[in-house]
């Protein structure tokens, strides 16, 4: 951001400019314009500059608010699932659901957060930290199988599989729930 909101009214300014960026995103992708997005708000296109340099900088604002929320709610699961511990693949299961459940509201919008939006040094390594906070958690219940080989190995390739499918092949909710579900078929060998 160019500016940090201080005063109510702007934090509320800034967070109508990005619901309207999120809503013009989700339906003109990259061609979207802050001229665009300014109208949508109901504020100038200066309003929007004020807080945003460009629409490249709007995209990247949504990218960090969804990777902030989804590491919440997930370090919440996480910590539910370690305090009452299911079955291994159950635990598996309920975090995959759980991202599906993140990702379902516009699918076509997460597409386009992981194909532009995550090209920044900040970018990147802040959703490399979500998605290796998944793999920890995964390789943890899966090292409880009995007889577990390479938990993090196999880990580290569902947690990809389920953010290949969530991020560059969008579907409904639904489908989505039944492709991660088949890739933690696998995991039952």
């Amino acid at each position: 951001m160019r500016r940090t909101p201080r005063q109510a009214r702007s934090r509320e300014t800034v967070e109508i400019i990005l619901t309207a960026a999120a809503q013009i995103f989700r339906r003109e992708g990259m061609s979207a314009t802050t001229n665009r997005i300014a109208e949508r708000a109901g504020v100038s296109v200066g309003s929007v500059y004020q807080y945003f340099p460009d629409k490249r900088a709007l995209l990247d604002a949504l990218v960090a608010r969804h990777v902030a929320h989804t590491a919440t709610v997930l370090r919440e699961t996480f910590a539910e699932l370690r305090a009452t511990p299911p079955d291994p693949v159950a635990a598996v299961l309920r975090i995959a659901d759980i991202v599906v459940t993140l990702h379902a509201d516009h699918p076509h919008l997460h597409a386009l957060f992981a194909r532009f939006a995550t090209r920044t040094a900040d970018g990147t390594a802040t959703v490399d930290a979500l998605r290796e906070s998944c793999v920890r958690e995964v390789a943890f219940h899966l090292g409880r199988r009995p007889g577990a080989a390479d938990p993090e190995d196999l880990a580290r390739t569902v947690v990809h599989a389920v953010d290949g499918l969530l991020h560059h092949a969008p579907a409904p909710a639904d489908r989505q729930r039944q492709r991660v579900r088949e890739i933690a078929r696998l995991l039952d060998g």
